[in-house]
């Protein structure tokens, strides 16, 4: 049986899109969220939420309660429809679905309360450069009610390309004093989900999104962790930063990340990574392999 988290973690992750919308407003045409001032990408972290549910639910058959799931009317289900399908019992819910011990959920049905704070929190994905935002309009040969005589237009917006950083924190006492039993099973099975449900968001909009660098840093003491993990890290690029378009014309700067690693160890169990291949890292402006430069530290690789 899996043991209850009972230590502080970190998550950084990095994912980079091409050609593709990671996270639309729907308040705004369905563009990808801005920030106007900085010109940087935004993606909320109920969209990683969802990536990460989406790939517990298809591909690893895990209960998840927050899902489209319909009724035999075709009406989708409401969270209080949810409870329902658990006997109306917070308990069982918790003790069922993956997504609640992780993320937690508020809800309430015929007296029943379910409010939880989610141990794991996530705060929103910014991307580690200025963005361009591209409008793209196209036909389709399916006309529509109004007009069918002719296909109609179509159109949408859509980032050429985009370098994200989330950072996530896994609380162990928030677990601990809502008796959540999150397990480290639980917390490998969300990494998993996040590396390879970005994979697997093949769809007309999240197409062309790839997992670049995961990093689960696992501490010894319960409350100490270093924080802002995702502002240790930067980008170096010869290109104008609304120019880049790939991967390979950037290199990202682990100068700072590396050196809070290091002055910090005697406080770190270790440190578990998944890095693409096509992510390049420099440190003190020589290039390096982000696992060579974690001397002193347990270093693991990830095995999904």
């Amino acid at each position: 049986m899996s043991e209850l988290v009972k230590n502080r973690q970190e998550i950084l992750f990095l994912y980079d899109v091409t050609n593709a919308n990671p996270n639309g407003d729907p308040v705004d045409e369905n563009k990808p969220r801005i920030d106007e001032e900085t010109g940087i990408n935004i993606v909320t972290d109920v969209r990683l939420k969802r990536t990460i549910r989406d790939y517990l639910s298809e591909y690893k058959k895990k209960d998840v309660f927050i899902r489209e799931i319909r009724d035999n009317n075709g009406n989708l289900k409401t969270k209080e429809d949810r409870l329902k399908d658990f006997k109306n019992n917070p308990e069982n819910v918790l003790n069922a679905c993956i997504d609640i011990r992780l993320f937690g959920a508020t809800t309430a049905v015929e007296n029943q309360t379910m409010a939880l704070t989610g141990p794991v929190q996530f705060k929103y994905g910014k991307s580690l450069h200025k963005v361009d935002v591209t409008y793209v309009k196209g036909t389709t040969v399916m006309p529509s009610a109004a007009d069918r005589k002719q296909g109609t237009f179509t159109e949408r917006y859509v980032l050429p390309y985009s370098l994200i950083t989330f950072y996530g924190i896994v609380n162990e006492n928030a677990a601990i004093t809502q008796n959540i039993k999150l397990t480290d099973e639980d917390i490998s099975f969300m990494l998993e989900g996040i590396w390879n449900g970005t994979k697997n968001l093949i769809s007309g909009s999240k197409f062309g999104q790839m997992p670049r660098l995961l990093v689960q840093v696992i501490y010894k003491e319960g409350n100490f962790y270093l924080g802002e993990l995702d502002k240790r890290i930067s980008l170096k690029s010869e290109k104008i930063e609304e120019k880049i378009r790939d991967i390979s014309e950037v290199k990202v700067d682990i100068t700072n990340l590396v050196k809070a690693f290091i002055n910090n160890k005697n406080k770190i169990e270790k440190i578990q990574l998944k890095v693409d291949e096509r992510i390049s890292f420099t440190k003190d402006g020589s290039d390096v392999s982000l696992k060579d430069t974690l001397t002193g530290l347990t270093v693991e690789n990830f095995i999904f």
